[in-house]
């Protein structure tokens, strides 16, 4: 039976759902739909946001022979068997990998000729930022495009258009559950009717609780597993951690995905309580790195259990917090003339850096922001 996923994906632009700022009028993917317009790119979002939906509208579009593959099973062979396969009537060959952060170095230095010669177009989808998964020359050919999170009434969109009629409550329920994840309301929708027959908030429930929804390193129980971990970490919980950890390990969860999220963690709840977590994490991190599995594992608890136990302090983060809220609310404010830079005569005429030796805290910031604390 076809997975009702695929049933009710739209084929085009006009039933697609969300993303707005990429596929609305005179946005960039439309325009590029429209015109028929042939480039490689990189889809940056979480799960359930439509990229592979996107990807299969843009290919049909541009009239365009397309494949897939995920990262994560498939090898050099793949994309050597995809160039080689002879090309029906002329058409261009559009390649969607998906979860392209799980391709190593190696396997993106093969890729990149081949996208560099035209012989493949690149739809790369990732949940982790590219910057820092894709190699620079890969990157540098693919324009990244950043899709979001659905909102509410997308998702009340896409339950809508699965045919099932639901009543407001079950609804409301399923939209909170999903957290803008369209694929999550769906597989939902699925499989509560496959176990129950019908769909009140009591089915949904039964059917989250149930084992029929396990481990997804896309689905909902992998965030459910990491948010675990982070805040079983934050509580100073060692054991809870070591657990959920060995969780994610042993449903095959990327390394560096859980080496990743304890870099972020030694900055934003270790702080500068314990400025080494900070090493540690990142000495975590290239272990996993350069080691992989099964040992790298041994140094993720080593990670995991001295993070735990650090003392916490996340005034820095909140400072970060607050200071961009500020950075984003007044823009281009003026830097006070004193901390200005001078290298000309004229700017220094202008009094550009004078007085900078005379040290007075309230000459830092711009006049609007004077006598902020950003840091408690």
């Amino acid at each position: 039976m076809e997975p009702l996923a695929n049933k009710i994906r739209p084929t085009s632009l006009k039933g697609f759902v969300g993303q707005e700022h990429l596929v609305g009028k005179e946005k960039p993917l439309r325009i590029a739909v429209e015109q028929k317009h042939l480039f490689s790119f990189i889809f940056w979002g979480p799960p359930g946001v439509g990229k592979t939906t996107l990807a299969r509208i843009y290919a049909k579009a541009v009239n365009a022979e397309y494949f897939e593959l995920s990262a994560v099973s498939a090898g050099k062979d793949d994309i050597r068997s995809i160039v080689d396969k002879p090309s029906m009537l002329g058409q261009p060959k559009i390649l969607f990998l998906d979860e392209i952060h799980r391709f190593n170095k190696a396997q993106q230095d093969y890729l990149l000729p081949f996208v560099e010669t035209g012989k493949l177009y690149l739809i790369g989808a990732t949940t982790e930022n590219p910057s820092f998964e894709v190699i620079p020359p890969l990157l540098s050919r693919c324009r990244v495009f950043v899709l979001n999170e659905l909102t509410d009434d997308d998702i009340k969109h896409i339950i809508d258009s699965t045919g099932y009629k639901l009543k407001k409550d079950a609804k409301d329920w399923l939209v909170q559950m999903a957290n803008g994840d369209a694929r999550q309301a769906i597989s939902m929708i699925e499989n509560t009717v496959n176990l129950y027959g019908k769909i009140t908030v009591e089915t949904l429930k039964d059917t989250l609780q149930s084992k029929f929804l396990r481990y997804d390193k896309q689905g909902e129980e992998h965030y459910n597993i990491i948010s675990a971990f982070i805040k079983s970490m934050r509580a100073s919980q060692p054991d809870a951690a070591l657990y959920y950890m060995c969780r994610m390990i042993a449903a095959g969860e990327d390394p560096l995905f859980i080496a990743r999220r304890m870099v972020v963690f030694a900055s934003e709840d270790i702080g500068l309580a314990q400025p080494t977590a900070l090493v540690v994490a990142n000495a975590v991190f290239r272990a996993c790195e350069t080691i992989g599995y099964p040992e790298c594992a041994e140094n993720l608890a080593h990670g995991a259990v001295y993070l735990a136990l650090a003392k916490k302090d996340r005034s820095a983060y909140n400072a970060y917090l607050a200071a961009m809220k500020d950075a984003k609310e007044y823009g281009n404010l003026p830097v006070p003339l004193k901390i200005r830079n001078a290298p000309t005569k004229l700017m220094k005429e202008l009094k550009y850096g004078e007085g900078y030796e005379k040290y007075d805290p309230d000459d830092y910031l711009p006049e609007k922001l004077k006598g902020k604390k950003y840091l408690n």
